[in-house]
C-alpha cells in the first residue's frame, strides 16, 4: 500500500507547486508521523502556490480535512483537482459554513419569553397535580390508618431534622453574633442599647430562624431528595415500583413532605434559639448587657404570636421544599446530565419559593405580634 506523499517542484511556467500522490487517508497519515504533516504545513505557506492533487489514489475526510486546513479552509486560487475528490471538499466546506450561527430575527426575545412561559405553565401544572395526589393520599390513609409508611416519615425525619441540627446551630450561632455585633454598632450612638433585645427577638423569631432554616434545608435536605428520586428513576426503581403496584406517592413522596413538615418547625425553634443566645453572648461582649436582663426582656419585647408566626412558617415552609423537591426529582431523565440539571433547579425553586411564601406571610400577618 503506497502512502500519502508531496513533492514540491517547479513547473514549466516556473511556478512553485506542490504535487500530492498515494493514499490520502487516516492509516496513510497516522503513518507518516507528525514531522511529515509539519511539513506539509511549511509548504503550504508559500504564497501563489499551486496544488496537484490529480495524483491521489485515495482520499477520506481525515485527509481531505488535513488538506483544507493546511489551505486555510478555503480553496487555493492555483488547484488541480478530479472532480470525484473535489466533491470531497465542497461538502467539508459546506459543513463549515452550516456551524456558524445565523442572525436572530428581531423577535427572538419574545419567542424565548413564550417558550419560558410555557415551561412555567407546563411546571404549574404537574406540581399541582402532586399536590392533589398527596391530597388523595392523606385522605387515603384516613380511612386505612395502617397504611402509614411510618417507617420511611421516621427514616425521613432523621435525615432531614437530627442530622441538621448540627449545621443550622452553627450557622444560627454566627449569625446572631454578627446580627447582634451589627446592631449594638447603630444603637449605642444613639444610646438605645436596651433595643437590641426587641431587634434581635423580632428579626430571628419572626424572620431570620425560618428563612435561614429555609435556606439550609433547601440546599441540604431538599437537594438530596431530588437527587434520590432522580437516581431511582435513572435506574428504573420508580417502574419497577409501580410494575409491583406500589404507589410511589404514598411510599416515596408523603413521607418527604410529612417529614419536613414536622421537622422545620422543630428546626426554626431550635435555630431560633441558638441564634438568640449568639445575639445574647454577642450583646454582652458589646454593649454590656448582663444574660439575665436579656432573658428577661425577651417575652416582653416580643409577643408569643410571633413564635406562633415562625412555626406556622416552618410548616408551610417545609411542605414546600419537599414538594418542590419531589416534582424535579420526578421529572429527571434516565442521563446524569438531566439529573445533575433538575438537582440545581430544585434548589433555586425551592428557595424562590419560599422566599415568595414569606413574603406572603408578611403581609398577611402585618399586624399580628407587633408591639404596640
Amino acid at each position: 500500500m503506497e502512502s500519502a506523499r508531496f513533492v514540491e517542484q517547479r513547473g514549466t511556467d516556473g511556478v512553485a507547486e506542490l504535487v500530492l500522490g498515494g493514499r490520502w487517508t487516516l492509516r496513510s497519515i497516522a503513518a507518516a508521523g507528525t514531522d511529515w504533516r509539519a511539513r506539509l504545513r511549511l509548504c503550504a505557506r508559500q504564497p501563489d502556490l499551486r496544488w496537484d492533487c490529480r495524483a491521489i489514489e485515495a482520499l477520506d475526510s481525515a485527509g481531505a480535512l488535513l488538506l483544507w486546513n493546511a489551505w486555510g479552509r478555503q480553496f487555493p486560487e492555483h488547484l488541480l483537482i478530479d472532480p470525484e475528490h473535489q466533491g470531497i471538499f465542497e461538502r467539508i466546506a459546506d459543513a463549515g459554513e452550516d456551524d456558524i450561527e445565523p442572525p436572530r430575527p428581531p423577535f427572538a426575545w419574545l419567542e424565548m419569553l413564550g417558550l419560558a412561559a410555557l415551561a412555567l405553565l407546563r411546571h404549574l401544572r404537574a406540581f399541582v397535580t402532586l399536590l392533589g395526589q398527596l391530597m388523595l393520599d392523606a385522605a387515603h390513609l384516613l380511612r386505612h390508618p395502617a397504611e402509614l409508611p411510618a417507617r420511611e416519615i421516621s427514616a425521613n425525619i432523621y435525615k432531614s431534622g437530627v442530622r441538621a441540627m448540627p449545621v443550622t446551630a452553627l450557622v444560627g450561632f454566627l449569625i446572631g453574633i454578627v446580627l447582634s455585633y451589627l446592631s449594638a454598632l447603630q444603637l449605642s450612638q444613639f444610646g438605645a442599647d436596651m433595643f437590641i433585645v426587641n431587634i434581635l427577638g423580632l428579626g430571628i423569631i419572626r424572620e431570620l430562624g425560618p428563612v435561614l432554616v429555609a435556606v439550609l434545608v433547601a440546599g441540604r435536605s431538599g437537594s438530596a431528595m431530588t437527587a434520590q428520586l432522580g437516581v431511582m428513576r435513572v435506574t428504573e426503581e420508580i417502574d419497577a415500583l409501580a410494575a409491583m403496584g406500589v404507589p410511589r406517592s404514598l411510599r416515596l413522596i408523603f413521607p418527604k413532605v410529612m417529614a419536613l413538615a414536622v421537622t422545620m418547625p422543630l428546626l426554626v425553634l431550635w435555630t431560633s434559639a441558638i441564634a438568640l443566645f449568639g445575639g445574647m453572648v454577642a450583646a454582652n461582649i458589646q454593649l454590656d448587657i448582663g444574660y439575665g436582663f436579656f432573658i428577661e426582656t425577651l417575652p416582653k419585647a416580643v409577643p408569643v404570636a410571633n413564635l406562633w408566626i415562625g412555626l406556622a412558617k416552618g410548616v408551610v415552609f417545609g411542605a414546600a421544599i419537599a414538594l418542590v423537591a419531589c416534582h424535579f426529582g420526578l421529572r429527571v431523565k434516565p442521563n446524569t446530565e438531566s439529573l445533575s440539571f433538575n438537582t440545581t433547579a430544585s434548589v433555586v425553586s425551592a428557595i424562590t419559593v419560599v422566599i415568595l411564601i414569606d413574603a406572603v406571610f408578611a403581609i398577611a400577618t402585618r399586624s399580628i405580634g407587633l408591639p404596640k
